[in-house]
């Protein structure tokens, strides 16, 4: 076999390395544009976990990037003249040149063919090679010369960055966020050898252009970051090497694969730095092209199964990538936080560290974080215990004169098990378990303000005094059995009405039964389902009227708490997304026309519902799909509701049109809520595939939410919050008398259940390199 790489770089040699390790008859030739001591930037960074890969792949290679790395275990937060250094990392760097320069040894010790200074521009100088490996780089030609064939997506990122170095010595991967007269700068910084470190300064296009380096060269720019980073620098330099201002490429290709030829490394993704991933998901690379070409009987199996096989690991990388580099872009947003909170969400800005994790590495900051929520609550005027806190799920909260005791909410879900609007029997046990099973907040499933209202005939409803009265029964249960507080929820489905029962076909039309469905515009859902006929201002103003009704008969019934559902689509969500408002009147068009109407319902609730009682609304806070609401758009209605009166924004996205493409994942609806809470200064609940008590903590702990919302986990187990306060020791939790010994029992047992967890943890997580080097003898460490 002849096989073909294009491009020197790390993963290209890498696979080079393992290919003819593994297959030494195999001719390997490698096309490398630049000189074999040519490097552009300074040093790379990989995880201990990365190392111990390379350590079962190549014994030789790993040896000699073991010598040459710098080891350190700490994250170094330096915000607003704190330093929070958090171990237990265990990370590394190396000079990107020697890391180069290894590779080419080992290559070229095994046999295979390395041509510098020769630029491949077309397969066609490749003939008779049976496998020819693109690993040219960001601005792979193959990549471009087959455009429409990888199909490449490049969403080029608007923060400006540049890599520059320092003699500047670290013992910890380090941030540093500095404020200026222009606006805020980041510095990423590392140690990769003795005496060099390497500098990425990163800030927004505007904080960019107001200082000018738009138009400084690299040593004005150097010069500008000696000055800024003066006292932290000590007087060393800022160095420079090809150090250019641009916007990182995050790089995405439907295909990879075209005939023999295979995209590799950057060629075919990008990571940004800010996880520094973008080597260590390279040579990854290579380790399953490897991997699958050992594998595979031949080339096109192989590079079937290399594609199969590796893409979902790529596009987990790639999405904790995604959610770091948005958090960098956005940091002013965070530039208010206390520093301890501000710390915490760098470590889980990504959503790889969460609260349990970072406490098992990082105790005494944890503890830290603890204390300094606590403190806010009681700023807050809660009677909370600041020295020996509960932890952030298990901290009161208030909207108006509504407590709640703690943070864990019953996210609204429909049942579809009513008959004629009816909450009965089913509902009753739904609701009053999880309310037993220590939620602070419920908020019932989306309850239709009329007949014609509902999204399907299983649908809950308050539109007569036979609604009314079993809601009152179910709230009166919550209310005499638990310190729960109960929302009702209120919706109109709009177009997505009379539809079939969920596990009948969600969103599908009823084939018959069904009822006239009208909406903003006279848009169906699906090209099959009823199109709805356009409001009228007669249509509205009767609407109106029946909200106003349900609220009145919620108050009657005892509810704490009304939200108006104006999310996912469904009626008042229509008027708000331009793309299902094609109005041309004063409700359709802009988006102060299109909010008109839902603010219009929400201040005619407000009026009718008692001052000192709260109310939300839930918003899609982006449609995911190109022309539709945007989560900046959702930033301006939710200031919009909350001069109107709402007390919190429930954050949802999506459900607004069939064709949305959601990009899912843990807690993927987070960063939206953060965005609103933190940008619209109101109060924010999140919701969106939570499923732990870990998460929840993160979640609130690093100011992305005031309450957490979960659905799933409360349909299978209604005592989850009972048992997440029995994990955490918050005792306080309120438990019926009837349940008392359970709770004894389950408190008692988590002590010793979360001893033996965490011990196993700790037993169990090797050492870092860094902490084994501090083990050596003296004159090892000191190398």
């Amino acid at each position: 076999m002849r096989i073909a790489v294009v491009g020197g770089g790390p993963a290209g040699l890498y696979f080079a390395i393992l290919m003819k390790k593994a297959r030494p008859e195999t001719e390997i030739t490698v096309f490398e544009r630049n000189r074999p001591d040519d490097t552009f930037g300074f040093g790379v960074v990989f995880s201990d976990a990365t190392l111990d890969t390379f350590e079962r792949y190549d014994g030789p290679s790993y040896e000699r990037i073991t010598r040459e790395f710098a080891y350190w275990d700490d994250i170094a937060i330096h915000f607003k003249g704190t330093v929070h250094r958090i171990g237990g990392n265990g990370f590394c760097g190396c000079s990107r040149r020697t890391l180069l320069l290894i590779l080419q040894d080992r290559a070229k010790a095994l046999g295979v063919d390395i041509h510098y200074s020769t630029e491949i521009r077309d397969e066609s100088e490749l003939r008779g090679y049976d496998l020819i490996v693109a690993a040219d780089g960001i601005n792979s030609l193959f990549r471009q010369k087959y455009v429409e064939h990888f199909q490449p997506e490049t969403d080029l990122r608007p923060n400006k960055f540049t890599w520059m170095g320092s003699t500047r010595p670290l013992d910890a991967f380090t941030f540093l966020f500095e404020e200026s007269e222009w606006g805020p700068f980041i510095a990423h910084a590392y140690q990769y050898e003795p005496g060099r470190s390497t500098w990425i300064f990163e800030t927004d296009p505007e904080t960019w252009q107001r200082a000018g380096l738009d138009r400084m060269d690299e040593r004005e720019s150097a010069a500008f970051f000696e000055r800024m980073f003066a006292p932290f620098l000590q007087g060393h330099p800022i160095l420079t090497n090809r150090s250019i201002w641009r916007s990182f490429p995050m790089i995405r290709n439907k295909r990879w694969v075209k005939d023999n030829i295979v995209l590799m490394g950057d060629a075919k993704a990008t990571a940004h730095f800010s996880i520094g991933s973008g080597t260590k998901l390279a040579m990854e690379d290579s380790i399953a092209l490897y991997e699958a070409m050992v594998a595979n009987p031949d080339v096109e199996t192989a590079l079937a199964a290399y594609e199969t096989g590796r893409r979902e690991e790529v596009e987990k990388t790639q999405h904790a990538a995604d959610v770091s580099l948005v958090w960098f872009e956005h940091v002013d947003r965070f530039w208010d936080f206390d520093p301890v909170q501000f710390a915490f969400g760098v470590m889980t800005r990504s959503k790889a560290i969460t609260y349990d994790n970072l406490r098992l590495r990082a105790p005494d900051f944890v503890d830290k974080v603890d204390r300094n929520f606590a403190e806010g609550v009681r700023r807050a005027g809660f009677d909370v215990d600041v020295a020996k806190p509960a932890v952030p799920m298990f901290q009161p909260f208030r909207l108006r004169e509504m407590r709640i005791e703690n943070r864990v909410v019953l996210s609204p879900m429909c049942m579809y098990s009513a008959q004629e609007g009816v909450p009965g029997d089913w509902h009753l046990v739904h609701y009053g378990s999880r309310a037993i099973g220590g939620c602070g907040l419920m908020f019932t499933e989306m309850t239709c303000v009329g007949r014609d209202a509902r999204i399907t005939p299983g649908c809950t409803g308050m539109w007569n005094d036979e609604q009314e009265a079993a809601w009152k029964r179910i709230v009166d249960f919550v209310h005499a059995n638990s310190a729960a507080k109960i929302c009702l929820q209120l919706g109109h489905a709009g177009r997505k009405g009379a539809t079939k029962l969920m596990w009948e076909g969600m969103d599908r039309p009823l084939e018959e039964g069904g009822w006239e469905v009208f909406s903003a515009s006279p848009l169906p859902y699906y090209p099959d389902s009823q199109v709805p006929r356009e409001m009228t201002r007669a249509d509205m103003d009767r609407v109106k009227a029946e909200f106003v009704q349900a609220v009145e008969r919620g108050e009657r019934a005892g509810f704490d708490m009304v939200e108006m559902h104006a999310a996912h689509g469904y009626l008042l969500a229509s008027f708000l997304s331009p793309l299902t408002n094609r109005r041309t009147d004063e409700y359709g068009g802009s988006l102060e026309n299109r909010i008109r109407f839902p603010l219009e319902v929400f201040e005619a609730m407000r009026e009718r519902w008692p001052a000192h009682k709260p109310m939300s609304v839930r918003l899609s806070a982006t449609d995911w799909t190109e022309g539709g609401l945007t989560p900046e758009d959702s930033v301006e209605i939710a200031r919009a509701f909350a001069r109107a009166g709402v007390d919190l924004v429930d954050v949802s996205t999506g459900q607004t049109v069939r064709e949305a493409r959601p990009v899912y994942g843990r807690m993927f609806q987070t960063p939206f809520s953060d965005q609103i809470r933190n940008e619209a200064k109101v109060a924010t609940m999140c919701v969106g595939n939570i499923t732990t008590a870990d998460q929840v903590n993160t979640i609130l702990a690093a100011g992305r939410a005031d309450l957490v919302a979960l659905g799933r986990p409360h349909l299978v187990d209604p005592g989850f919050t009972m048992k997440a306060a029995a994990w955490y020791g918050a005792a306080s939790i309120h438990c019926p008398p009837q349940y008392a010994p359970g709770k004894d029992q389950i408190f008692r047992n988590s002590v010793r259940d979360r001893a033996d967890l965490e011990d196993l943890k700790i037993r169990g997580k090797p050492k870092t390199r860094a902490e084994l080097a501090m083990g050596r003898d003296t004159p090892m460490a000191a190398e």
